[in-house]
């Protein structure tokens, strides 16, 4: 049995059980062992503890550990039509899917991946129209489906996965995740994704050429993913944004420095001269006395230089909107002067004359006289109506008069809107012309209101525009220079002050990072060293008569380099080479697979199975011979699912008497796909038994000592697998499980441990189980096994019979009932 990299290094093992987070348990205790000064322990301490990481916990969502698989059907999907079922046993164990190309077996293997991870390793490599327009099935008219039943260990239900399609896109399938208990979820939203990606349980013909022809990054990550270092990597990134952060604040306030000294070397000041040796003397500046030069007050006097700064800041009328409104008043009395030509206006006033006089002769309808003239005509309802129809003409006529009136008002007001007051402090030569500008907000004839605003506003722009030249000018002379500089100055020291401040914090981070860069090399070199001795052994398997010895697995750069590989040594015949310039392609698979199954294998692994499709292509006999030996060691702790249609590795299970599961995949008409089971462990048995009852002349003893004996065998098989199953459900780790069942010796105690979990069960207790489950005859069935071994053997009347019954019994404990 090939040795498990877990089994040959109890560290590696504890720490690969536990993932990334014991990692960083182990590197917590080395530094704290360490010779590092306190403050880079301390930068260390935060940046490992930023991971959120806690004790003993994975460090990303993982799915429970032991996830096995129960069976996959498939519908519409490739080559398979109506819906096809592959069943599984979900247990440790090698179970090889058989059929010739064409049958439709990979179809199965296509199925699981894609439903599990969204993609297949032949639409990466085959992304032609073509592939994906016709990955559809088109027998049957039936939806594309995937449905792949999960065992979970510590469930004694079955999960289901479904995977369908909503549109032609091959790539965007839509997956639903239903637990028994937790309800339905979309699969993407469980946390399996990283799981899946660093410990992938899926290796296709066209991955082989991956794992070895890829890019050296990504071959490099598939390995130090399963090694735990992606929290040291995220911390050193941490600390890196750190050190860039504090460099940079450093590198920019040194690289100011010299404009700095050109603009005081410029200045002919005592002051800038002080600064001038602070700034540009070596080393660090002093910068408790370039912040004393800053903040000390020029020598000018501040009453003075606050009323030059208000001068100099002053804004006259703005000359554009003035011109804007003028111009805009003007064309309004225009038109109010053309509408008063047109007799519009009249309109207008004879409107509201009559309007005034229908309003009195409605207050004073008993007076008989006119208002107006006196005479005797009487303003009675008659006229009223008569006036009331004149003002609806009249005011119809004067709407063009009221326009005209309501633009010239609003082009009045847009003019006195931009008359601003007098400022509270205001320069003497600017007062007068201010209260001419201020002025013009009270005249109300519209021409002289345009006629005074033109005028005023183009005299107090002049004098602000003077004004505000002649201060700036004498703030120049006064001392606005050094004021300029000590602003500058200002800004850089702002800057300085942090930047030199953590020049002592980068000293620091820097060390830190040197020394979890040693560390991490240290670790990767201990956590890489099983996975390297794995990978030699599986290689000593497979590569039989091949005189290429692989000497190393290494990996060279980090895990946030920019150049990072998996390095491969090997030699031939002694001398050393580069691998993938002298194997044969033959045996590049087999370094490929020797590579692939310890990280499918990792103990950190939630997967207990392994999906390999298609392994054996371009392997000579001797490692189609060392393969089986390799599945077959790998299948003592992982379920192995292999999909093949050479017929030589079926071959190399059965003349090295490994078991082995087959199953056959047949393609009838129309996409219809059979899958008949071939042999199991338990159909061996009675296959065996079958042949020793059929075979003539033989002598009274194989009856009565021998067919006992191997019918005992198809009920310790059957026993056997029911107690891994059972373990497994109740989440027991594989190894335990292992053990356990390497345990149980009698064929009571297999009973036992199949039927109740537990091998001490009494064999009362489990007679009585079997006879509830398998009728009262059973039990005289298990005592004819037990007999066979006795001297004197045991009776069989019919020997066909007892085989039939036997298989009856097998077939119903060979799997646990399921819980509630």
């Amino acid at each position: 049995m090939t040795e498990h990299p877990a089994q040959s290094d109890s560290n590696a093992t504890n720490d690969q059980g536990r993932g990334g987070s014991s990692t960083l348990s182990r590197l917590a205790a080395r530094l704290e062992s360490s010779e590092l000064a306190e403050a880079p322990r301390e930068l260390l301490r935060e940046a490992l503890g930023a991971t959120g990481a806690e004790p003993g916990a994975p460090a990303v969502p993982h799915p429970d550990q032991g996830v096995f698989l129960d069976s996959i059907s498939v519908s519409g999907f490739r080559g398979i039509g109506r819906k096809a079922r592959l069943p599984l046993t979900a247990k440790p164990g090698v179970t090889l899917v058989v059929g010739r190309n064409g049958s439709g077996k990979s179809s199965f293997a296509e199925g699981v991946e894609t439903a599990l991870t969204g993609r297949t390793a032949r639409l990466d490599k085959q992304r032609g129209e073509v592939w994906r327009r016709h990955w559809r099935n088109l027998h049957d008219g039936t939806d594309p489906k995937v449905e792949v039943r999960l065992a979970i260990a510590g469930d004694p239900r079955l999960s289901t996965l479904t995977c369908t399609w909503p549109s032609d896109d091959v790539t965007a399938p839509a997956v639903e995740f239903r637990r028994p208990g937790h309800g339905r979820r979309p699969f993407a939203d469980i946390g399996w994704e990283r799981a899946l990606n660093d410990y992938s349980p899926f290796l296709s013909y066209a991955d082989l050429d991956k794992v070895l022809n890829g890019r050296p990054s990504e071959q490099y990550d598939s390995v130090a993913a399963i090694l735990g270092l992606g929290e040291l990597a995220d911390a050193d990134e941490r600390l890196q944004g750190t050190e860039k952060a504090l460099a940079s604040a450093l590198k920019q306030v040194e690289a100011e420095r010299p404009a700095l000294v050109e603009a005081l070397s410029a200045l002919d000041d005592p002051r800038a001269d002080r600064a001038l040796v602070v700034v540009g003397g070596a080393g660090d500046p002093d910068l408790v006395e370039l912040g004393a030069l800053v903040t000390a007050l020029p020598d000018a006097d501040e009453g003075r230089l606050r009323e030059l700064r208000a001068t100099a800041a002053l804004t006259g009328p703005d000359l554009g909107a003035v011109g804007a409104s003028v111009d805009r008043l003007r064309e309004a009395i225009a038109v109010l002067d053309d509408v008063r030509a047109s007799g519009a206006e009249d309109a207008h006033q004879r409107a509201e004359l009559l309007a005034k006089a229908l309003e009195h002769s409605l207050r004073h309808e008993d007076e008989d006289t006119c208002p107006v003239c006196g005479s005797d005509r009487p303003l009675d309802e008659e006229w009223a109506d008569r006036a009331t129809e004149q003002v609806a003409t009249l005011r119809l006529e004067a709407a063009t008069a009221w326009e005209a009136r309501t633009g010239l008002r609003d082009a009045v007001d847009a003019v006195r809107h931009l008359v601003t007051p007098v400022p509270a402090r205001l320069p003497a030569p600017l007062v007068d012309p201010w209260e001419e500008w201020q002025a013009c907000r009270a005249i109300d004839d519209a021409e002289r209101l345009a006629a005074s605003a033109e005028a005023a506003a183009l005299v107090l722009a002049d004098a602000c525009a003077a004004l505000r030249e002649e201060a700036l000018r004498e703030l120049e002379k006064l001392d606005e220079e050094w004021r300029a500089c000590v602003t500058r100055l200002a800004g850089w020291l702002d800057r300085a002050r942090p930047a030199y401040a953590g020049r002592s914090r980068l000293r620091q981070v820097r060390a830190a990072r040197k020394w979890l860069k040693d560390a991490c090399a240290e670790l990767r070199e201990e956590r890489l060293r099983p996975f390297e001795d794995y990978s030699q052994r599986i290689w000593e398997e497979l590569r039989q008569q091949s005189n290429v010895d692989l000497r190393s697995v290494r990996l060279t750069g980090s895990e946030k380099a920019t150049v990072r590989k998996l390095v491969m040594e090997v030699s031939v015949d002694g001398t050393q080479a580069a691998a993938l310039g002298v194997m044969s392609q033959g045996e590049l698979h087999s370094l490929a697979l020797s590579l692939f199954l310890p990280r499918a294998a990792a103990p950190d692994s939630p997967f207990g199975f392994v999906v390999i499709d298609d392994p054996v292509q371009s392997m000579d006999p001797a490692k189609v011979h060392g393969l089986a030996k390799v599945l077959h060691d790998l299948g003592e702790t992982r379920q192995v699912v292999v999909f093949t249609h050479d017929t030589r590795l079926q071959r190399a299970f059965t003349n090295q008497d490994f078991p082995v599961t087959v199953l056959e995949v047949e393609r009838e008409g129309r996409s219809a796909v059979i899958v008949r089971r071939v042999t199991d462990p338990v159909g061996q048995a009675l296959a065996d038994a079958r042949a020793l009852v059929r075979t003539p002349n033989l002598s009274p003893v194989a009856m009565t000592h021998v067919l006992p004996s191997l019918c005992r065998t198809v009920l310790e098989r059957a026993f056997s697998e029911a107690a891994w199953l059972r373990l497994h459900r109740a989440g027991l780790a594989e190894h335990e499980a292992e053990k356990t069942v390497a345990g149980a010796v009698t064929l009571m105690d297999i009973a036992a441990l199949g039927l109740f979990g537990d091998p001490s069960k009494r064999a009362g207790a489990v007679y009585r189980e079997v006879r509830r489950r398998c009728g009262p005859g059973v039990v005289d069935l298990i005592r004819q096994c037990q007999e066979g071994a006795h001297p004197s053997g045991t009776s069989m009347p019919d020997p066909h019979r007892f085989v039939d019954d036997i298989k009856a019994v097998a077939l119903t404990v060979r799997k646990p009932e399921e819980g509630p």
